[in-house]
């Protein structure tokens, strides 16, 4: 499923948080803007064990 909001892809520069919206430009910097949904969780990913667990040992 393709998710139709984007986010501002300069925004950790230039703003203090994340700048959404349904166009492919900022309406604040016009930047461009990309995806802002998450990568797709894969159970069977081979590296998905260490991510995790670097994720648990960061907390």
């Amino acid at each position: 499923m393709k998710s139709d909001i984007r986010v501002c892809s300069a925004w950790r520069d230039r703003h203090e948080r994340p700048v959404y919206s349904l166009s492919s430009t900022c309406p604040v910097c016009d930047a461009d803007t990309e995806n802002s949904a998450p990568a797709p969780f894969d159970p069977t990913d081979a590296y998905g064990e260490y991510r995790r667990a670097l994720k648990r040992r960061s907390r």
